[in-house]
């Protein structure tokens, strides 16, 4: 099976590369893993304690990130390595101050594996929600180096739980402990014999309750509210942005609306524009009075996480998509979550609606009898945005309960 899979992965080095010339991302992947073992070589062991986070990309790192600031908190000697397998991680984060290295992760063959640990002798390993890379792992389990995964969920259709995951289920196997989102991933690890799961729940809670703690005060953000209240849409793509802007352009209410669109390219944010019929600017606009208008479309990343504190309502785009981005962002303000259809896959959605803290529409006509609800009647949202915030700070502790396993397990 291993030679299936390390076939496989020179495959995929191969089809990047052929990519590269006309794909931005592969272009990155490649670029980024260039003269890789030399940066890697330069890494020189002084004595210290260091321990090695790797995120796929930027979503999995703010889930690694609230664990990382603990064990740095607890530890301040230790050292930590960070490492990504997608551009879109790495290149947004290469310059975070949380870690003492930041690489790319080489493609998961033996050598790479082997050489990768070799010279950086990692005194334990944490590998982040989805990551599971065999060379890796099984050189990790040869040299008797502590492995954990965590913030993992687990789905009766992945190959740990189908007859040909063989391999996949040894990779299970070198992890000392997983610590995984919910009693059912618990219950199928059980199922094949992986005895040392626990059920810590997901660091992303903690890590939105940190973020909100230190949400900033956006003085145009106030100055658009001007004491109105405001419904933020967080992320959205154009299938949101369609219905979004049918309710907004008949709104009679006194709501102000943020738009905070996923992609913010000069033609997507001139299309918006272009479809509300309300007095709209631009967030990067210093020549009109954001109090003047009904809506602010955000042109500029960095924002949102702050942002959803102005909010009395949200809306997180995606649902129409691939899937919804982050509705916890916003539900740690106490906030109602509205959102698309497409959230199963998403535990803390299906959550939030189960509690009463978000609703999932499925068009305009739906969205449309949500807003009206939550806008007329405020008991509704004030309501529903407590039961919104009282899930999240249900589901907090997850960083506390791997911190202390890593300091337990640390050498004194």
């Amino acid at each position: 099976m291993s030679i299936f899979y390390n076939t496989g992965i020179r495959g995929y080095q191969l089809a990047i590369r052929l990519a590269a010339p006309f794909n931005e991302k592969a272009a990155l992947w490649v670029k980024g893993r260039k003269n890789i073992r030399e940066k890697i070589a330069r890494i020189q062991r002084k004595g210290e304690r260091r321990v090695w986070f790797h995120a796929a990309s930027l979503g999995e790192f703010e889930q690694g990130r609230p664990v990382m600031e603990a064990l740095k908190a607890a530890e301040p000697s230790t050292k930590i390595l960070l490492t990504f397998f997608s551009p879109s991680g790495y290149e947004i984060r290469k310059n975070y101050a949380g870690a003492d290295y930041i690489l790319y992760l080489p493609s998961d063959t033996p050598g790479n594996a082997r050489f990768f640990v070799e010279q950086l002798k990692p005194d334990a390993a944490i590998f982040i929600k989805y990551e599971f890379w065999y060379n890796y792992l099984h050189e990790l389990h040869k040299k008797h180096i502590p492995v954990y995964l965590i913030s993992a969920i687990f789905r009766p259709g992945q190959p740990f739980f189908k007859s040909w995951g063989t391999l996949h289920r040894r990779m299970l196997g070198f992890f000392d402990r997983l610590f995984v989102q919910d009693e059912e991933s618990v219950r199928l690890l059980n199922s094949i014999g992986i005895q040392n799961a626990q059920r810590t729940g997901d660091t992303r809670f903690d890590r939105v309750k940190q973020i909100a703690g230190a949400a900033k005060e956006i003085e145009k953000i106030e100055r658009f509210c001007d004491g109105h209240p405001a419904v933020v849409c967080g992320s959205t793509w154009p299938p949101d942005e369609d219905i979004l802007l049918d309710f907004i352009n008949n709104d009679a209410s006194s709501y102000k609306w943020v738009i905070t669109p996923h992609e913010i390219g000069e033609s997507h944010i001139k299309a918006i524009l272009e479809k509300c019929k309300k007095k709209a600017i631009r967030y990067t606009d210093e020549n009109t009075s954001p109090a003047d208008c009904d809506v602010l479309i955000v042109d500029c990343i960095g924002l949102l996480s702050s942002i959803y504190r102005y909010g009395k309502i949200s809306y997180i785009g995606g649902g129409f998509g691939v899937g919804i981005h982050n509705t916890l962002e916003a539900a740690v303000y106490g906030i109602p979550v509205i959102f698309g259809p497409k959230y199963q896959k998403f535990n803390e959605a299906v959550n939030l609606i189960r509690e009463g803290g978000a609703f999932s529409i499925g068009n305009g006509e739906q969205l449309r009898e949500v807003l009206n609800s939550l806008i007329q009647t405020p008991a509704i949202a004030e309501a529903a945005g407590q039961k919104a915030l009282a899930y999240v700070n249900s589901q907090l502790g997850a960083t506390e309960i791997i911190v202390k396993e890593l300091t337990q397990n640390s050498p004194k």
